[in-house]
């Protein structure tokens, strides 16, 4: 009898003096658009992101002796909408982390929620420059690449002497501030023409003639830089214009997922920069993605799921580090500053504004009978020391 009670005694002892958070589960709010316009980079978002959690756990979910568990929440790319996901996950679900969106202006509207309730958003793949920017608090850390680094990335292909460029974007936050990031990186290059269009943009007839107007008597070389993510993209409006033989206007654009990549076979030797394709990075994270994804998939990993794989590393090297302790403020100290393995090599938070410092890939598009896409043949990788990115937040 004695016995059993001292046993019993030593059992609660060790549960008190156990951390509170001890046994209970990791919940991580994955907010994205898995529905409305960007709902194909939503969905290749959460694939990456469960394919990620499970290598960087080990096949376990685990973490400390705590599972992750990944609550999914569908903004539909309305940025009220995913404002309010975002209040019900930290408040409702008591997530301790949450991840997401897809949408820069959604990301934009629920950047104050992860404030008010004093929990990290890792957000992916949201671009936006203001969101690392003037929106930006210490509760936001980003593994996607912003605004900036891809026109950075963008301007090493098209930055020369006597070059006029037009520019083609979309009429919200990611095109704007993508032509504003791109108009910032060009230093001898100009600028002749902004054009902007909705979202929903199917005809782009006159959008493009207005591009055109701009650019067709200029000197020397043109170049439309297209800005554009989900929807319809405008290159087969563009290569159907002919424009390179009527009026030497070449296209130039950033990376892409692989079905909008389709339309890169009209333009051999199109130039830009990207994120990431699946046959340029050469470490053991991106073999091991490509493995896990052609093993369930029977197909590549694309473009936003290395993204939602780069955001998993992020976590679980986080939570490694804190033993699995969730504390907010345990977690951002960890992780300014901190470095993690990704499909794309080493990525590093920068402890001035939480900016995953990245490479990014100067392409070529070889248009290879056998792919259904313009294949991007590197040229270079721009590493993150060569990229003055600008610090924009007023820390």
């Amino acid at each position: 009898m004695q016995r059993r009670t001292l046993i019993a005694l030593a059992s609660l002892a060790a549960c008190l003096s156990a951390p509170a958070w001890a046994q209970s589960d990791i919940k991580i709010a994955h907010i994205y658009s898995k529905t409305g316009l960007l709902e194909a980079y939503g969905k290749q978002t959460q694939t990456g992101l469960m394919l990620g959690l499970q290598y960087a756990t080990g096949g376990t979910m685990m973490v400390n002796g705590r599972k992750l568990v990944v609550i999914e929440k569908d903004d539909q790319g309305k940025p009220d909408l995913g404002k309010s996901l975002l209040a019900a996950a930290y408040a409702d679900d008591k997530a301790d982390i949450a991840v997401g969106p897809t949408g820069s202006g959604v990301a934009l509207a629920m950047l104050p929620v992860a404030e008010e309730y004093k929990k990290i958003l890792l957000v992916e793949p949201a671009v936006a420059d203001a969101i690392t920017g003037d929106k930006w608090n210490k509760y936001i850390f980003r593994t996607g690449r912003n605004s900036s680094q891809d026109a950075i990335a963008n301007a090493v292909a098209m930055d020369k002497e006597g070059v006029s460029i037009a520019t083609l974007a979309q009429d919200y936050a990611f095109g704007r501030d993508g032509v504003k990031a791109f108009k910032d990186a060009l230093k001898k290059a100009k600028i002749v023409h902004e054009e902007y269009l909705p979202q929903t943009t199917t005809d782009f007839t006159a959008g493009i003639q207005r591009v055109v107007d701009a650019l067709k008597d200029k000197p020397g070389r043109k170049a439309i830089e297209v800005i554009w993510a989900g929807g319809t993209p405008p290159f087969n409006a563009l290569a159907a214009q002919d424009l390179q033989k009527r009026y030497g206007i070449e296209v130039f654009t950033g990376g892409n997922i692989l079905p909008a990549m389709a339309s890169y076979k009209n333009f051999p030797g199109m130039e830009g920069a990207t994120y990431y394709y699946f046959g340029i990075p050469k470490n053991p994270v991106n073999e091991a993605l490509v493995a896990a994804h052609y093993k369930e998939f029977k197909a590549p990993p694309d473009f936003f799921t290395a993204g939602g794989f780069s955001a998993a590393m992020a976590i679980v090297t986080a939570l490694k580090a804190t033993s699995g302790d969730t504390n907010t403020n345990k977690l951002i100290k960890t992780m300014e500053g901190m470095s993690f393995d990704t499909p794309k090599g080493k990525m590093t938070f920068r402890r001035e504004d939480h900016q995953a410092m990245q490479s990014m890939y100067h392409f070529k598009i070889k248009n290879d009978p056998a792919f259904a896409w313009g294949v991007p043949e590197l040229v270079r990788e721009i590493k993150p020391e060569e990229m003055q990115v600008p610090i924009r937040n007023k820390r």
